[in-house]
């Protein structure tokens, strides 16, 4: 299915990440035990642990060298936030015949608010980026059948004939950043109010993830499985992708174990990836005049 790649800022099939059975953490590695959660970091400026600084220093390198349009491209998840003023927001695209309560609905709202405020605190009064809280809207659901959706209420616009190339149901184009990265939500129905910056693309039998700037997929009965977790793990490293984090399938930075970036070898974010994410920001903070 298309999953857009060509203006995708990364993009990953993360069918490792189903398992992290069988670790092993390199020689002189500082190891990550996975399903542990890092030590709470309140960080204000750049100073990392010292045995994470060359590390950190690798992975931008690596991402300096390797992305096509690092600094020019304008669509990572940072870019959506400051657009939105400190919000972000959602369509759920449901490629699946199984039935979507108003409650389900619901929790899988709340699912990915808690998965996505675990990168985003992280930055919360760091080298200037000007929000505590960010906010995180489902503003539409995409369906095939408007039966799969067993609600009546309007809190969310409904999509049921819109399909992709390949026959999938997407919310409405008119409506979504991913098109309209110049802001022109003029054709949307709703207008801006009710644009969305990011699909959560849900597919029945699907094995993995893959995430970029237009969002994240993966599969529907995963993500209806763990909704109740706090950390859904796939979910959680396909949102780093939006952000602009990279994949680690074939090298791992000096001295570091798993990390949630490096898929299949940790179940939550750890310090390392916390690091990574901040490092981001303050690598393009200044086209934000910050």
């Amino acid at each position: 299915m298309s999953l857009h790649s060509l203006r995708t800022a990364v993009i990953t099939l993360a069918v490792g990440a189903l398992t992290v059975l069988g670790l092993v953490t390199p020689a002189g590695a500082v190891p990550v035990v996975a399903g542990t959660a890092p030590a709470a970091v309140a960080a204000a400026d750049w100073n990392p642990p010292a045995q994470l600084v060359r590390p950190l220093d690798e992975v931008w390198r690596h991402v300096e060298s390797t992305y096509p349009d690092l600094y020019g491209f304008r669509n990572y998840g940072w870019d959506q936030v400051m657009a939105n003023k400190g919000r972000v927001s959602y369509c759920v695209r449901w490629e699946s015949d199984q039935p979507v309560s108003a409650q389900l609905r619901d929790e899988i709202h709340t699912a990915l608010k808690r998965q996505s405020k675990k990168w985003t605190d992280t930055v919360a009064g760091f080298e200037g980026f000007p929000y505590q809280n960010v906010p995180v809207d489902i503003v539409g659901w995409a369906v095939k059948n408007r039966s799969t959706l067993q609600w009546t209420d309007n809190s969310v616009d409904i999509y049921t004939n819109v399909l992709d190339g390949e026959g999938a149901p997407q919310c409405a184009p008119d409506c979504g950043r991913f098109f309209h990265q110049n802001g022109d939500y003029s054709k949307c129905p709703g207008g801006a109010a009710r644009h969305y910056d990011q699909s959560l693309w849900l597919t029945k039998g699907f094995q993995g993830g893959a995430g970029g700037d237009w969002g994240q997929r993966i599969g529907s009965e995963y993500m209806v499985g763990a909704r109740g977790q706090e950390d859904i793990h796939i979910l959680e490293h396909e949102i780093g992708h939006t952000y602009g984090l990279d994949d680690f399938y074939d090298w791992t930075p000096t001295g570091v174990g798993g990390f949630i970036m490096k898929a299949g070898s940790a179940t939550r974010i750890t310090e390392f990836d916390q690091w990574m994410y901040r490092d981001f920001w303050r690598h393009l903070k200044g086209r934000y005049g910050i």
